[in-house]
């Protein structure tokens, strides 16, 4: 490996810090390190579509950040699904209380908690140009993508209501006229194995397609130690299935691509612990194994999901118009049965009450349309303008379960929601001089939901009410409607500093939909919130230094939102409730560096602050009883058994996150070797809106490697290699259940594993 040299680590610190601190241009840092040294590598040049126009991201005035190549292939070694992501991009996180099927988004510490079926998250996921709404499509496997997209902050002008956060945005790879393809298989840990490959190629002069699929596996490693209910292996396992299809047409001026995918999922859901969180701290228990679990209903736990999809992307290019017209269809089926309490009669510690439950959704279909006119003109006036139509039909089933009357159901509660949306938008783009570009931009959406709730409990005699949890009826019908309209705009502007330093300004206004929730098994009420409102402020320079060998990207910005949309979950019992809080700030800055520091030694660092605040002091919530025996300390004022949450934080919004990556290759005989490390951190979290000692996830901090060789052989490559995931094995709470006991969700542990791999051309 080349030596680098002590003045040009000096440089790339100095380059860093000032960059971030000042935004003041490094051209003549950069001059001095070219007289220096002679170096040969450059950073390639990211292509993205944050503005559905394929652009150089280093002059987009939009905070963007894009996973692809080496970064993405060792992230999601392991067979990791979408949480792979997290604390890997500046600003974003990503937690589940369901494991690997129902993914939350949360971008700048803006997300939602809510685990209900049909819950809306205002961080959009837009996978091949079709928006993905309900949380169970979010999780879809990632393979055979070419490009993972973060844009943060409101999105609403070209993509739309629920985008107030941000918009995470997958693109796949696309068949080609050139013949290639991939297949890999590793195993590792627990037996798992993960088998991905893809092959694509022209069928005639026109028609081109490509095969992509997936199918990974874990088995059962879990151990149930309940008294009388021992059973090894019984939980932890999962088989995942994944595969698409595209066909594209090109000829002359048009293109069609037909893209279909399909998921079937079987497996158990994410374990929980019982009392796994030492009361008065936020420890794990001392002797605590998280291969090993306490379930007495552990032998009727299970999680299966099936979604399907399908979207045709039509384009005609025509003098200086481009048509674009996109229809898309998803469906998806789930059912999840778990012991929620976590623990069994006597154990392990105090339980009040057995939970066990069963949610699923029989019925999904969702279907959009959007019909889009882009300029293509030469001169300095551009545009984008089109209409956007979505519907999306589902039913809910929540059952309730008796574990000690060996899982007898005792509880249904069927829901059903309609939600039909429609928007038309546009956007300008304007050049004042070679210097400064000018955007702005409009959407007009109307949103309307319907929503019908029906409670059978089965049978009476052990309806909701024999549980003292509150005075109600057995058989009931709720229903509720919501609708609003909202205008989003954006204005911003970006100017070339330099020919390699463009600062810019941005001003962004989007909303999130009305919502409603009726998980009624315990409850009479149907709540409903409000539609929230963001206005944020960003400014931020996008620099390649060092003569194109580093890449210093640097964001703060400012946001305030009225009427936010909350989710209380949990407290008394399993079960959410929505509410609106009067005003939510928030600020922070974003770091996101690339470097070539030899021509064996590339690095990434990236950093982000973000700190929320909730506004408003007439709003307090319900907390779990057993805060009045001591069992859990809550530190907001309460009110009449209620928490205060004024002036708390968001619920699982890191005020830091931070990754590093390190990745070293050598040339070793007819091949290269390489070594690729990444650290990734995430400060304190709390898991729930008000705060508690035992309830703030401590900091995590995930070490991965990835090492190995690869080599050409004609129209072939190889590679092999070893890796470690959460290498130093660091396991900890990651998520709660409130309601009943101290109980815990926890962290993937280690995972070691080895991967072959083959390209073909």
């Amino acid at each position: 490996m080349k030596a680098m040299k002590r003045s040009t680590l000096a440089t790339l610190i100095n380059a860093t810090l000032f960059s971030a601190v000042t935004s003041t241009s490094f051209t003549t840092l950069a001059a001095d390190e070219q007289a220096a040294t002679a170096q040969s590598k450059q950073l390639e040049v990211i292509q993205i579509t944050a503005r559905k126009r394929v652009e150089n991201a280093q002059e987009v005035p939009v905070a963007v950040s894009a996973l692809q190549g080496d970064n993405l292939d060792a992230y999601s070694s392991a067979g990791m699904d979408v949480r792979f992501m997290n604390a890997k991009i500046p600003s974003l996180s990503i937690e589940s209380s369901y494991g690997r099927t129902f993914p939350r988004f949360y971008v700048r510490g803006l997300g939602n908690t809510d685990f209900d079926l049909n819950a809306s998250q205002p961080v959009s996921l837009v996978v091949d140009d079709v928006v993905q709404e309900n949380a169970i499509l979010k999780g879809f496997p990632v393979f055979d993508v070419e490009r993972v997209e973060v844009l943060r902050g409101p999105q609403g002008t070209l993509f739309g209501r629920n985008t107030p956060a941000g918009l995470v945005k997958f693109d796949s790879v696309k068949p080609s006229q050139d013949f290639d393809g991939y297949g890999s298989v590793s195993y590792g840990t627990n037996d798992s194995i993960d088998f991905r490959g893809a092959v694509g190629g022209s069928l005639t002069e026109n028609l081109s397609a490509r095969v992509s699929v997936l199918w990974q596996g874990k088995d059962d490693y879990i151990d149930n130690r309940a008294p009388g209910f021992e059973q090894d292996d019984i939980l932890g396992g999962y088989t995942d299935r994944a595969a698409r299809i595209q066909f594209l047409y090109e000829k002359d001026d048009f293109s069609a691509l037909l893209n279909y995918h399909v998921r079937n999922m079987e497996g158990t859901p994410i374990p929980f612990y019982a009392n796994a969180i030492k009361t008065g701290s936020n420890e794990l228990v001392d002797g605590f194994d998280g291969d090993v679990v306490y379930h007495n209903a552990a032998a009727r736990e299970f999680q299966v999901v099936d979604s399907q999809g399908a979207s045709l992307k039509l384009e005609y290019d025509f003098a200086n118009y481009t048509l674009t017209s996109i229809t898309g269809w998803e469906s998806a089926e789930v059912n999840s049965r778990g012991d929620i309490d976590g623990g069994y009669v006597g154990g392990p510690g105090a339980i009040p009450d057995q939970s066990e439950s069963e949610s699923g959704l029989p019925d999904h279909n969702q279907y959009t349309q959007e019909l889009r006119l882009s300029s293509n003109f030469a001169g300095d006036f551009n545009y984008q303008a089109g209409v956007f139509y979505f519907d999306e039909s589902l039913t809910i089933e929540n059952f309730g379960y008796n574990t000690l009357a060996g899982g007898a159901l005792y509880g249904y509660v069927n829901q059903h929601q309609d939600t039909t949306a429609w928007a038309v938008f546009g956007s300008v783009d304007y050049t004042v001089s070679d210097d400064l570009k000018l955007t702005a931009g409009l959407r007009y959406s109307d949103d309307d939901k319907d929503f019908v709730a029906v409670r059978k409990i089965v049978p009476a005699d052990l309806s909701a009410c024999n549980f003292d949890l509150m005075q109600c009826e057995t058989d009931i019908i709720r229903t509720e409607d919501a609708s609003d309209d909202h205008i989003s705009w954006d204005l911003s502007a970006s100017y070339k500093l330099t020919n390699d330093v463009n600062l810019y300004g941005r001003i962004a206004n989007t909303f999130r939909a009305p919502s409603i929730q009726g998980r009624i098994t315990f409850s009479n009420d149907v709540t409903k919130a409000d539609s929230e409102t963001v206005t944020s402020y960003e400014t931020g320079i996008k620099s390649d230094v060092l003569d194109g060998r580093g890449r210093v990207n640097a964001s703060v910005y400012y946001f305030t939102m009225d009427n936010q949309q909350l989710t209380a979950v949990g407290g008394s019992a399993n079960t959410t409730s929505l509410l609106n809080a009067d005003k939510t700030t928030g600020y922070g800055f974003e770091l996101d560096t690339e470097w070539v520091l030899t021509d064996e030694l590339n690095a990434t660092f990236n950093l982000s602050y973000n700190n929320t605040e909730l506004k408003d002091d007439s709003i307090s919530i319900p907390v779990p009883a057993r805060v009045s025996n001591g069992l859990l300390t809550i530190t907001d004022p309460m009110v009449n058994g209620n928490a205060i949450i004024d002036g708390n934080s968001l619920p699982h919004a890191p005020e830091w996150i931070s990754n590093l990556t390190l990745r070293y290759s050598k040339e070793l005989g007819d091949g290269e070797f390489f070594t690729y490390a990444d650290v990734s951190y995430r400060s304190e979290i709390n898991y729930f809106l008000y705060e508690s000692v035992e309830f703030e996830g401590k900091a995590l901090t995930e070490v991965g490697l990835r090492s190995g060789y690869a080599w050409a052989d004609g129209d072939y490559e190889y590679q092999v290699a070893v890796f470690a995931r959460n290498l130093f094995d660091k396991q900890q709470s990651i998520g709660a259940i409130d309601f009943n006991n101290n109980t815990a969700m926890i962290n993937e542990g280690r995972f070691i594993g080895a991967e072959f791999k083959v390209n073909f051309f």
